[in-house]
């Protein structure tokens, strides 16, 4: 099962469908992707719909997944487990905030 066939059993059939989408596009364009509904056999709107929702998945998907490869990984998860020591500025910040909290407490 493919996942437009995915998209179109599950959340197409449970929604209620009241907001509308208009695209202007060339006769070429709506040509490819009605030859492309019919190969899947969806309707029009159905596989414009479904192929918009994946792609839109995909793309949050990889612009809000972090991947590192297998050496990042090591190094960030090592920098997790074993953080270096505080340097002179950052203790001297975290001293001035804490002297800052005592006068609004």
């Amino acid at each position: 099962m493919n996942s437009l066939t995915k998209y179109l059993g599950s959340e197409n059939s449970r929604s209620t469908k009241t907001a509308r989408l208009e695209a202007r596009l060339t006769q070429e364009q709506k040509e490819l992707l009605l030859e492309a509904a019919q190969i899947s056999g969806f309707s029009l709107t159905e596989f414009v719909v479904a192929s918009a929702v994946e792609a839109a998945k995909r793309t949050i998907q990889e612009q809000t997944v972090l991947k590192l490869s297998k050496n990042d990984s090591e190094v960030f998860v090592n920098a997790l487990l074993n953080p270096p020591e505080p340097g002179e500025k950052l203790r001297e910040s975290a001293k001035r905030y804490k002297q800052s909290q005592s006068y609004h407490i």
